[in-house]
């Protein structure tokens, strides 16, 4: 199906999700790790990174990515400041991208949004099979249950987590408040420290952990008078997120412009 492989840039390449990507890229046989991009305080950490891609040939580490053109694809999973850098460099000399940093601010959104007319963009929150699919439950437990229950988002990650709540859960979020054709920065409550009121009828509840070593783990609550419908989605490691991102690299390839997610790959 390709004639030649597709060659990868991984920004963030000495990150969790950065070591992840290049260790499940050996999987693909239709594409080749080109360009590593590290930190500059990172560079004596360079033997590390060698023996991560030790069964690799010909990559490139470098702690910028202006000049470094030898690639058609760049995966982001860094932090807002960087993945926007590293958009307008990918806009500015027409690659594709694809982006799994949270925390991006509205303005960051229409940016990317933007320059989608251009270049192809792929962005998720996740880029899970599981909670992708979740997604799409959602629509038909909402359209049944949703005026009945008390929704609450429960999400848990490792302690270096800066964003909060996580960006999956906030999309779930917005997912059902968008099925049951509520505004989401009306309905979503954030805390509820000096809240002299019972919860509302119309209302999705959001709580976060920050503990230990936890991967990813969601938990969406109906909560209905006689019954509780609860979904969960537990992620033991990242290989689950660095295979999406791969296979999100693949499926991008053969698209010219637009801004994708990862339900276009899945059909769902």
């Amino acid at each position: 199906m390709y004639k030649k492989k597709i060659k990868l840039a991984i920004s963030g390449a000495l990150g969790k999700m950065g070591q992840s990507l290049i260790k499940e890229s050996k999987n693909f046989k239709n594409i080749k790790i080109k360009l590593l991009i590290i930190k500059k305080e990172q560079l004596n950490k360079i033997e590390k990174i060698k023996k991560i891609i030790k069964n690799h040939k010909k990559i490139k580490i470098v702690t910028n990515i202006k000049k470094n053109l030898n690639f058609d694809i760049l995966i982001d999973f860094t932090n807002p400041k960087n993945t926007i850098k590293n958009l307008n460099f990918c806009y500015k000399n027409n690659k594709k991208i694809i982006i799994g940093t949270t925390g991006l601010s509205k303005k960051d959104y229409l940016n990317i949004k933007k320059k989608s007319k251009k270049i192809s963009i792929l962005y998720s929150s996740n880029f899970s099979m599981g909670i992708n699919l979740i997604f799409k439950m959602l629509k038909i437990i909402t359209k049944n249950l949703g005026k009945k229950s008390d929704i609450e988002i429960i999400e848990s990650h490792h302690r270096y987590k800066k964003d909060s709540p996580s960006g999956t859960a906030l999309d779930l979020g917005k997912n059902i408040a968008k099925n049951m054709k509520w505004n989401f920065n009306e309905v979503a409550i954030f805390h509820r420290n000096h809240q002299n009121s019972q919860k509302k009828q119309e209302e999705i509840g959001f709580s976060s952990i920050r503990a230990g070593k936890i991967i990813g783990k969601h938990t969406i609550i109906f909560a209905k008078k006689d019954e509780i419908l609860t979904i969960k989605h537990e992620a033991f490691n990242r290989k689950a997120f660095s295979q999406g991102a791969i296979k999100a690299a693949i499926w991008i390839n053969n698209k010219k412009t637009g801004l994708f997610k990862m339900k276009d790959i899945l059909k769902i």
